[in-house]
């Protein structure tokens, strides 16, 4: 195997405390699926941990919010201080060295 592959290989240990009952019901269910325990429980925890995220970022709203939402968003902006302020800052890659 060329070394390329084996770095992409490798895996890290990751150790947990189950109860008897819990892991055999686990072994059970990662058979069924024609997997070992380890990638059955892999699977399962990168798709809950997945899950997780993406529950943080999806916004929820009824019709009448989502249009007031995207009404806001074409609202220009009223002029304050620290918008002034942000305008007249020039980028990071226009500012001289």
């Amino acid at each position: 195997m060329p070394a390329a592959n084996s770095m992409a290989m490798k895996r890290e240990t990751l150790n947990l405390r189950i109860k008897p009952a819990e892991r055999d019901l686990i072994d059970r269910a990662a058979k069924a699926r024609g997997k070992n325990r380890t990638d059955f429980v892999l699977e399962a925890a990168r798709a809950a941990a997945e899950e997780a995220l993406i529950e943080q970022r999806i916004i929820m709203a009824d019709p009448e919010a989502y249009q007031e939402f995207l009404a806001r968003l074409d609202q220009t902006p009223s002029p304050n201080a620290a918008l002034r302020k942000t305008m007249r800052t020039p980028a990071p890659w226009e500012q001289e060295k």
